[in-house]
Formats: structure tokens, C-alpha cells, sequence
């Protein structure tokens, strides 16, 4: 709409300094020409707007001009005050920040719209964590991102799985990722992706570094989880399962005779498929791989010995 689109100019305007028309329009996804008359109707409805002629020129606000938030729509106020994640912002040392932020935007927001962020931060609350799992204690989590705001080198001492599991690192770190309540830190050269909570040493080195241009910390992340995926399950497994019985990525779904699916599901390793497919007891019958199909067999027959002399041992 075009009353948003004002807004945006103003906003775009306000925070970031002077931009051209066709900067504008790039930002905005319109043409140039629809930007000239929005400049247009902002000028005529009295915002002291100005547009600078030349190589670098653009269109600017007056110093000191600043616009209030009445151009929020009611999903945008709530929607800012869902965002507001408590939790991860006291981890990295913001939550006083974060509040006051909350408090100045509230106060600036119309009535009408203070009634919807308030009805939303009070109906929904995040929290990352999942079930049955402690909290990662992170205590370099505010020097690492301290480090991603102001480009400074680390010198780290970083626990991994493989041997040598204890390695020094020197890092330049990009940006800070939050996945499900666990913090990764994406730092070069590379980059790759660290966990912050296996940090074991670490301190802050007096050199600065630059970050990669056009490094995109969302599509860097976004492409990492689907190569992680991938590597996770390289291998398949063909499988049946009994009526009411799913698996997550089953394809090539074939029903039998008698009413039990017959699919192909990928799988980390054969040793992670058997402890999947155990829990689902008898709703599954593993038909390949034949090493996975053996392994299931022994263990089945390792828990009926066991009840079994467990039954004997109780009729005594």
C-alpha cells in the first residue's frame, strides 16, 4: 500500500542517511518513477524533505527531523514485541537493553496499537530450549559477541569430537547463530561454524579483521543446515510399517495385502537407525539393509531371553 510505502521512505531516510532514488526503489522492490512520486506526496504533506542533484546526491531529511512510529499497523506492533526474546538478549548481555528498547517503542506507539503489543507479549513467550535438556553454559557468549560487533580477532581454545579433541583456534567471527536454545558462532577463514559453548579458553586478540563483502550471515546459515542434513543421511533403509505408523522423509510409499506401508527412509548410520526404529516396536519390520534388518534380530532376541528368564526367575 502506499501509506506503508511512505512510512518506509521515511524510515529508510531516517536511519539511513541520504539514498538515491534508484537505491530506494531497489530497497522498496517499485520503480524510480514511483519513488519520485512518493518524494512527491512526503514533500506536499509537509516532511522536510530534500533532494541533492549530482553524483552524490539523493534525497535527505532535514538534520534533526525524526518521524514517530504511527505508521505501524497493528500485526507490525505485534509482531515487533513477539520478536523481543528475552532469554537469548540477557545471554548476550542485553536484556536491561532490551526492555528499555521495548519501553520507548511502547511509549510511542498509539493507543489502539499499545493495546495489541501488550495483548501479545502477554499471550506468547519463546522459549528456545528443548524438553529434558540443561541449559549449554556459555560463559564467553557477551566476549564472542562483542567480537562479532566490532571485528576483533579471537584466540580460542575449542573442545570438538574428533582426536585431537582440544585445538587452538584463531577465528574471526561473523556473526552468532541461536538454534534451538544452543549458540554457534560462524567465523573465518572459511568460514565454519563453531559451538560457543565449547569454548574452552579464550581471549581477545589486539587486530582487527574484515569482514567478507557481501557475506549473508541468514543464507550462509540456511546453506549449512541443508548440507548438514544431507551428510546426516546418506545412507536408506527399506522398511514396513503397520497401520497408524509414520516416518518423517518416507517416500516410495507402497501398501501391501495386509494394510502394512512398505517405504524407503533415509538414515544417519545403521547403528542410529536401529535405536529409531526400536522405539516403534512392533509397528516396524526393517527389510534392508540386511546388517540393520541382523542387528534389529539380535536385539530382539536379546530382550525376549531377558523377560523371558526374568519370567522364570519370578515363578520360582
Amino acid at each position: 500500500m502506499k501509506s506503508s510505502r511512505l512510512v518506509s521512505i521515511l524510515l529508510l531516510l531516517q536511519t539511513r542517511g541520504r539514498m538515491t532514488a534508484a537505491q530506494l526503489a531497489e530497497e522498496l522492490e517499485v520503480s524510480v518513477r514511483t519513488v519520485y512520486r512518493d518524494v512527491e506526496a512526503l514533500s506536499a504533506a509537509g516532511v522536510p524533505l530534500y533532494g541533492d542533484a549530482g553524483h552524490a546526491g539523493g534525497y535527505r531529511l532535514l538534520d534533526g527531523y525524526r518521524t514517530r512510529l504511527t505508521g505501524l499497523t497493528a500485526d507490525e506492533a505485534e509482531a515487533l514485541f513477539l520478536a523481543g526474546a528475552p532469554g537469548p538478549a540477557a545471554q548476550l548481555g542485553l536484556g536491561s537493553v532490551l526492555a528499555a528498547a521495548q519501553l520507548k517503542v511502547r511509549a510511542a506507539l498509539p493507543q489502539e496499537l499499545r493495546i495489541h503489543a501488550d495483548r501479545i507479549s502477554g499471550r506468547f513467550h519463546l522459549d528456545a530450549p528443548g524438553w529434558y535438556a540443561d541449559a549449554d553454559e556459555t560463559p564467553y557468549l557477551p566476549a564472542v559477541a562483542d567480537a562479532v560487533w566490532n571485528s576483533r580477532v579471537l584466540d580460542v581454545l575449542y573442545r570438538r569430537w574428533r582426536e585431537p579433541t582440544d585445538v587452538e583456534r584463531r577465528l574471526e567471527p561473523y556473526g552468532l547463530v541461536l538454534k534451538a536454545g544452543r549458540w554457534y558462532v560462524v567465523a573465518g577463514p572459511g568460514p565454519r561454524t563453531y559451538r560457543v559453548d565449547q569454548i574452552l579458553r579464550l581471549a581477545a586478540a589486539d587486530e582487527e579483521f574484515t569482514r567478507p563483502d557481501g557475506f549473508d550471515l541468514a543464507a550462509y546459515w540456511a546453506a549449512y543446515q541443508r548440507d548438514f542434513h544431507d551428510r546426516l543421511h546418506r545412507e536408506e533403509a527399506v522398511v514396513r510399517l503397520a497401520p497408524g505408523v509414520t516416518l518423517d522423509h518416507a517416500a516410495d510409499h507402497r501398501t501391501d495385502t495386509d494394510g502394512w506401508t512398505r517405504v524407503t527412509v533415509p538414515i544417519e548410520s545403521v547403528d542410529r537407525a536401529h535405536a529409531e526404529f526400536l522405539r516403534l516396536g512392533t509397528g516396524i519390520e526393517v527389510l534392508e539393509p540386511p546388517e540393520l534388518r541382523e542387528k534389529i534380530a539380535r536385539t530382539a532376541a536379546e530382550l525376549a531371553e531377558m523377560y523371558g528368564n526374568l519370567g522364570s526367575n519370578g515363578g520360582d
